[in-house]
């Protein structure tokens, strides 16, 4: 009986009743990673209709290409403006709830797209669905750190992340597929569904203790510690409420890792968001394959490349932390710095086959770092700030968020030329590869102080003198 009751337990996210080490895979099972993984790929599908159904939008509004670089950036730039607030909820308030209430407001908002009947008002729901989906993103990372181990961090993180590139895959094959057959608003309305249900799963997920798996491992027993209850807000009963804004960001910013992996991670997104969504479009102009041809070729090369480069990427940080010196971080750099070249050698093909060929290759490569960015920015943060760092990453990667536009203006400076857009981002890749080499000659150090910061100081007489 014993037993089956901790199956039922750890299933919602609850640790066994015998308590954890902080050595286990999955302290807590394996239904948050489930649960939250469903919020991103579903999260991401959406956003990424966009992208396979261009054509069509363009076709029925006849909006410029820089104007179609904004319906992607707009969005991300008000959902900046929000991370810093989406920061303070998640590290002061039950984020499983915040993240189940956000999931319910923007399938409503995509509804709100669907129905749009003038190119303003579409335009607008998507600026409003950018502010609502930067909300989850700080607390759902901090859900993780809270539920997986350092050991466990990468590929949790990883799967976690790939749902931004897997979704952009997806959505934008569903965009275009889908819009073609039955126009482009019934791509939209057929998402509001799925994300009620996912908001309810969320709902359903029960809140960790904030930092006290790091205060397992820091004890490093192999006794079972059961985990103390909560205030409701992921915050143990009698534990300090979380610092003030200003002392947070103080404290984010003396972080000389998060600094480096922050500047990394954002000339990435600007790399790959800004050359992803215009591939499709790309190959319906430059290679004549029609809206849902382009797109369906174009999202499986971004599944393929970028989903397998994340998932390798979180089984190689796994193996290299602890063994190599930032190994984590080296892993990005290298495939980082790799990736980019491989770029570059697909902007200078003509055939399509060898331009799908290099662009596959430099998405796997450059999504190596993907995982391994979000596990070392956990492993280097105290558990009452994580919320707030990833909200400030949210905020940096604004520069991510003008790939897009960046490259529909530089192909409207030039007649049109696609490749000469996305070439214009190459540059950004290497500078990220050589940041995250900078980021890990401070990590192991970071890291350790984390866990420092968190062992429980032991009573008078036990092992330390009574204060006088």
């Amino acid at each position: 009986m014993t037993k089956t009751v901790a199956r039922r337990r750890r299933a919602m996210g609850v640790a066994p009743l015998e308590g954890i080490t902080g050595k286990e895979a999955a302290p807590f099972g394996w239904a948050p990673l489930i649960v939250l993984f469903l919020v991103g790929i579903t999260d991401r599908i959406e956003t990424s209709i966009t992208s396979g159904a261009l054509p069509l939008l363009q076709a029925e509004w006849g909006f410029s290409d820089t104007m179609g670089g904004m319906i992607s950036t707009a969005p991300l730039i008000v959902g900046a403006l929000m991370a810093i607030p989406a920061g303070v909820l998640a590290d002061r308030f039950n984020r499983t709830a915040l993240i189940a209430l956000v999931v319910a407001i923007w399938s409503f908002i995509t509804l709100g797209s669907a129905l749009a009947p003038v190119f303003a008002l579409f335009f607008l729901s998507r600026v409003l669905l950018g502010a609502a989906d930067t909300i989850d993103n700080p607390a759902s990372s901090s859900l993780l750190a809270d539920y997986y181990p350092p050991k466990t961090r990468a590929k949790v993180f990883g799967w976690v992340r790939l749902t931004q590139y897997a979704g952009l895959a997806i959505g934008t094959i569903f965009g275009g597929v889908v819009g073609q057959a039955f126009g482009w608003r019934w791509a939209y309305a057929c998402m509001v569904i799925p994300g009620l249900i996912v908001a309810y799963l969320c709902w359903r997920l029960r809140e960790p203790v904030r930092g006290y798996l790091d205060e397992v491992l820091a004890r490093d027993s192999d006794k079972p510690v059961p985990v103390p209850e909560t205030d409701g807000r992921g915050t143990a009963v009698g534990s300090e409420r979380p610092a003030r804004i200003g002392t947070q960001l103080r404290y984010i910013w003396r972080i000389r890792t998060l600094r480096y992996v922050c500047g990394g991670l954002m000339c990435l997104s600007l790399g790959l968001q800004g050359i992803l969504y215009w591939v499709p479009s790309l190959l319906n102009r430059e290679f004549g394959l029609d809206p849902a041809e382009a797109s369906l070729l174009s999202s499986m090369v971004g599944l393929l490349g970028v989903c397998a480069g994340a998932v390798f990427g979180g089984w190689l940080g796994g193996k290299l932390h602890g063994r190599v010196r930032g190994g984590r971080l080296l892993a990005s750099a290298i495939g980082l710095l790799v990736g980019s070249l491989m770029l570059g050698i697909a902007l200078s093909m003509d055939g399509l086959g060898m331009f799908i060929v290099f662009l596959g290759m430099s998405n796997f490569l450059t999504a190596i770092g993907i995982p391994n960015f979000f596990a070392s920015m956990a492993d280097v943060v105290q558990a009452s700030s994580r919320g707030m760092s990833f909200a400030v990453l949210n905020f940096l990667v604004i520069g991510g968020s003008l790939g897009p536009v960046v490259v529909g203006a530089v192909s409207d400076a030039n007649n049109g030329n696609l490749m000469l857009g996305m070439a214009a981002l190459f540059p950004a890749l290497l500078v990220a590869g050589l940041l995250v080499l900078l980021g890990r000659m401070h990590f192991d150090r970071e890291a350790e102080s984390v866990l420092a910061a968190a062992k429980p100081e032991p009573p008078a007489g036990e092992g330390t003198p009574a204060p006088d």
